[in-house]
């Protein structure tokens, strides 16, 4: 049976990820965004609660999990957090299956996956595209956020993949270091070339 295209896109901290999505979206092309699906189902009423709860007492209430708490139970404890992703992925699985079943005649979809190679969730992909840009833009667009510090910022890229080796691995690569309407062109020609490709309708 004939499927969408599944193209997975990345790319390290600060560099425009979340900016490129939105543009994909523009395009009509539909985007599974795990982290978001993650939001939903720890956010207030959302579906894993009492399982977090039952896990990790005093972690979840009527707002949703209270991340500080569940932070500091998980955090450094590998046991902990293999506990937590054993209630959280086969969640984050089903969404992502009721998904792709809705946009199912589409030529074209798009899985939003931030530790995509860190994780090693590339299984399924078709391709992946990495956003990226300079260290010096990547630096002032991260350090520019609320509450981030050098430390915090040198920390978070000792666990990510280098993005020198994201663009190794990667099938497309979206420069996102150019002004807003060149980081654009790529996207939409990307898109076009998959379309062309894969013309499911």
């Amino acid at each position: 049976m004939s499927r969408p295209f599944i193209l997975g896109l990345t790319g390290s901290i600060g560099m425009g990820k979340s900016t490129v999505a939105t543009m994909l979206r523009e395009l009509g092309v539909p985007v599974f965004d795990a982290d978001a699906a993650v939001h939903h189902l720890q956010g207030p009423g959302g579906a894993l609660l009492p399982a977090i709860e039952a896990a990790f007492p005093g972690t979840a209430g009527p707002n949703g999990v209270k991340r500080q708490e569940l932070g500091e139970q998980v955090f450094g404890d590998a046991a902990a957090l293999k506990r937590l992703e054993a209630i959280v992925h086969p969640a984050v699985a089903r969404m992502r299956e009721s998904f792709m079943i809705e946009h199912m005649g589409e030529a074209l979809v798009v899985f939003d996956i931030p530790l995509l190679f860190e994780k090693g969730h590339g299984a399924d992909l078709d391709a992946v595209a990495v956003v990226s840009a300079s260290a010096e833009v990547q630096r002032a667009r991260v350090l520019a956020r609320p509450g981030m510090t050098p430390e915090k910022f040198a920390h978070i890229l000792s666990l990510q993949v280098p993005d020198a080796e994201k663009r190794a691995r990667a099938d497309h690569v979206i420069d996102t270091g150019l002004p807003l309407a060149q980081t654009r062109a790529q996207v939409v020609a990307l898109v076009a070339a998959i379309r062309e490709k894969n013309p499911l309708r």
